[in-house]
């Protein structure tokens, strides 16, 4: 797939201090994803029109994350961060800088919230840790602070917005974001993620409270014949019917079929497809990274986001 090159400006939020969560070399979640998708992105013909931004941490950002996690929950992040690192599970790992690293990520997805609002056209949000398996009781599965979540209420507070979709393509189940969101009748949550895998949760039948929840559970090995049917008829009517006046995208990248910690069958630019029928329902479009391992799919898969926005730019 080939896409014209036009006038389209993309704001990618990125910061090197997100290399410094340090997980360890062996973990899945680990620095190295960043690097590949910065590596992957500057031999993009159309990189000349990345808007690379910086965030800055905001003040009173923990009473934020407060009001939708346990306060003693991120009390003991901080905790541990400064007792130079630990774990929070056994895949969860909290390093010496993670606490004010988690904090810059989730600053970051609110800034993206606050450009997209104020330019009208999508951003993306090039950050770690992710944040979709962590609930309002702690962080799992990789994560610290719920980032999606948290920017969607967020969203809520801006002058004229009233209703905010989330849309996870992750592979597994974003828990968390659901956890914090399916109470709130004006945030939507749509969730494609492959059945009977990680956290367990995501069944079909669990609609929220509001009927704002939407769980797409898909056979292990599906490739694009089996998820285009799905997001046609399933979460673009869904997305369409709630009207969002802002679409955050839970960007995980860990369904491709090279990706060791799933069993899907995607290619990299599938998401460019789905990248462009989001566009197709606004511009207002937040993408945030969540999951994505295998470091050469993901840097493709990202490109392949990228240049669907700037193709339709």
């Amino acid at each position: 797939m080939v896409f014209t090159v036009k006038g389209v400006t993309i704001p990618l939020l990125y910061s090197d201090e997100f290399l410094e969560h340090d997980t360890g070399p062996l973990h899945p979640e680990r620095a190295g994803r960043l690097t590949a998708i910065v590596n992957a992105l500057s031999t993009a013909p159309w990189n000349d029109q990345l808007d690379w931004v910086t965030p800055t941490l905001r003040e009173g950002l923990e009473v934020r994350v407060s009001q939708f996690q346990r306060p003693d929950y991120v009390e003991a992040v901080r905790a541990i961060s400064e007792r130079g690192g630990g774990q929070i599970d056994a895949d969860t790992v909290v390093s010496a800088r993670s606490y004010d690293v988690a904090l810059l990520a989730l600053s970051a997805w609110l800034d993206g919230v606050d450009i997209v609002l104020e330019r009208g056209n999508a951003s993306f949000v090039l950050a770690r840790p992710p944040g979709h398996h962590a609930t309002s009781r702690g962080g799992m599965g990789f994560c610290l602070f719920s980032n999606a979540a948290i920017a969607a209420h967020y969203a809520l507070e801006q002058p004229g917005i009233e209703r905010v979709a989330i849309l996870d393509w992750d592979v597994h189940h974003g828990n968390g974001t659901q956890d914090i969101v399916e109470k709130n009748p004006a945030i939507a949550y749509c969730s494609m993620h492959q059945e009977h895998f990680y956290p367990g949760t995501g069944r079909a039948e669990e609609r929220g409270d509001h009927g704002n929840v939407l769980n797409l559970p898909m056979a292990a090995g599906s490739n694009m014949e089996q998820y285009l049917p799905v997001f046609d008829d399933h979460v673009m009517p869904f997305l369409r019917e709630f009207k969002p006046e802002l679409l955050i995208v839970s960007a995980g990248y860990d369904a491709t079929q090279a990706d060791q910690l799933a069993g899907m069958a995607l290619q990299p630019m599938d998401y460019a497809v789905f990248t462009q029928r989001c566009l197709g329902l606004t511009q207002r479009i937040l993408f945030g990274l969540e999951g994505g391992y295998d470091f050469e799919a993901l840097g493709q898969a990202v490109v392949a986001t990228l240049g669907a926005i700037i193709g339709a730019g």
